[in-house]
């Protein structure tokens, strides 16, 4: 018996369809870019200005630790996160109560007078803080001030704050300003 002979693919088109395959998933193909916390730094300070930090008193702070086992420790008591935005949103309305934080009246264009917290919101971690934890966190307490901030809009302009012009948002942002201060890590209770 004869051995049949196996024919040959033609491959001469195999290098034209690699190609055009390429183009397709390079073209199709969209990259994820990658974004950091949103916070505006300070303008650097005036060279004949004194650049001592400001003293702010105890009660226009709001405490919030996160320990190298992820735990939250708010105002000196241990704290779920499910309740941290809850408490800083507190922390930031109410303004004319004894252990809360002061404020300042202020002629806020479109608002009219209105008490601008002088609160602070200091966050710190440790060093053995989860990155997934932090970020949580910092969600937590960017969220408290976006409702805040919603709240006033409503109230004042009855409209959600993401759907104020330009102006009204200024305003809101100048009567409810975010003061995030975040503390370098430290190595707290461990090693």
């Amino acid at each position: 018996m004869a051995k049949r002979e196996v024919p040959e693919i033609n491959s001469s088109s195999m290098a034209d369809i690699a190609f055009m395959l390429l183009i397709f998933f390079l073209v199709a193909t969209t990259m994820d870019i990658d974004t950091g916390l949103a916070r505006m730094l300070p303008p650097p300070a005036p060279p004949d200005i004194d650049n001592k930090a400001p003293l702010v008193q105890e009660k226009n702070i709001f405490v919030v630790l996160i320990n190298k086992n992820d735990q939250l420790l708010v105002e000196g008591r241990p704290i779920e996160l499910d309740f941290l935005k809850d408490q800083c949103k507190e922390f930031l309305q109410k303004t004319d109560q004894p252990n809360f934080p002061d404020s300042e009246t202020k002629e806020i264009s479109l608002i009219g007078r209105f008490p601008v917290s002088k609160g602070v919101v200091s966050l710190q971690n440790d060093r053995g803080t989860t990155y997934g934890r932090y970020i949580e966190v910092q969600n937590a307490l960017v969220a408290a001030y976006n409702e805040v901030r919603d709240e006033l809009s409503m109230e004042k302009f009855g409209r959600k704050f993401d759907e104020l012009s330009e102006e009204s948002q200024k305003a809101i942002k100048e009567a409810i300003p975010q003061r995030i201060s975040e503390a370098e890590p430290k190595r707290i209770g461990g090693k």
